[in-house]
């Protein structure tokens, strides 16, 4: 693994760890809100689907490795367009995975850029404004403290205190051309249930909606369920080496 830095239009560092072996297809993995690329979580999964494909897991602003204040959806496809046009530019096929706001920042990238081959989009809000968010509760947050317990990751994230205009995505998921893969926990304290198949039904690309029954929020259906996640993934991509073991 390598870690790069770009570059974006707005003068902000982007931290990326690269996965290369040599595949013609890559996979952009998109951490949510106070994840990072060097999160537990992102580096096994970024480990995981480096099998089959090369990965380019990113730090999104205010984030880790990456500059600037994060601005929750209002200026990270900023972030997003910088890591694209440099797989555009290494790699024939060009895929992107993204968790809760990052799911959310998936869906509005593709529908404004049209410049992607295939989204998975994990938890993702259809309106910010929205999100129920009730992390508080002993039932979300006791069963995921030991598994991100990681106080540097807390540390580095650094959100900005304006609270700007965003796009919403459930207003603009009919614009996706290329098919998208949307997954949802079914016990999602943060973004319920109802958000995905929003989404869902609203979009009009070749699509699938797959339910995880016992599913909690965003990675966690990676940590809990990993040999369904991977496999479900996997052959939504059209990996060529076969099913995930």
């Amino acid at each position: 693994m390598q870690e790069i830095f770009l570059l974006t239009e707005d003068n902000i560092k982007i931290g990326i760890n690269h996965y290369r072996n040599n595949f013609e297809e890559v996979l952009i993995i998109c951490p949510g809100w106070f994840m990072t690329k060097d999160s537990r979580a992102f580096r096994e999964m970024s480990i995981e689907f480096s099998k089959y494909m090369d990965v380019l897991a990113m730090d999104f602003r205010g984030h880790g490795k990456s500059s600037g204040f994060y601005t929750f959806m209002s200026k990270e496809t900023r972030d997003l367009s910088t890591v694209v046009n440099f797989a555009k530019e290494h790699y024939k096929n060009v895929y992107l995975l993204g968790f809760s706001l990052g799911g959310g920042l998936v869906l509005t990238y593709s529908a404004l850029e049209g410049n992607i081959d295939k989204v998975i989009a994990i938890s993702a809000p259809a309106d910010f404004y929205k999100i129920e968010n009730r992390m508080w509760r002993p039932e979300a947050w006791i069963p995921t403290l030991f598994k991100k317990f990681e106080p540097e990751r807390w540390l580095s994230v650094r959100p900005e205190p304006l609270l700007r205009k965003k796009l919403k995505p459930v207003d603009i998921v009919d614009k996706i051309t290329c098919p998208v893969l949307f997954i949802a926990g079914k016990k999602d304290p943060t973004v319920f249930e109802w958000h995905t198949r929003a989404l869902f039904e609203r979009a009009v690309c070749p699509k699938h909606y797959e339910l995880f029954e016992n599913g909690r929020h965003a990675e966690d259906l990676f940590m809990d369920e990993k040999d369904r996640f991977m496999n479900i993934c996997l052959e939504w991509l059209g990996a060529k080496v076969g099913a995930y073991v």
